[in-house]
């Protein structure tokens, strides 16, 4: 199996350090998850940013219904890498 990531696009800084920290519980996440601000294309308010959760899956074994589930718990969704 090849290598995955998961990333989680959450609305605010708050929402996705909840995330980083909550996966370990829910999913047995070892390493801890990255938290990215990502500025949305041409703005420059902290406000029009999305925060990114990055989630390595070397084996590819977490369940991606399982996380959209769980990610939408705070308006966030989860892509596929």
């Amino acid at each position: 199996m090849s290598d995955v990531r998961h990333v989680l696009v959450l609305p605010d800084r708050e929402a996705a350090e909840e995330v980083a920290q909550a996966l370990g519980e829910r999913f047995g996440v070892d390493d801890e998850p990255r938290v990215i601000r990502d500025a949305l294309a041409g703005e420059d308010d902290a406000e029009d940013a999305q925060w990114l959760v990055v989630v390595e899956d070397p084996e590819a074994q977490m369940d991606g219904a399982a996380l959209d589930a769980f990610v939408a718990d705070w308006d966030g969704w989860r892509e596929a890498y």
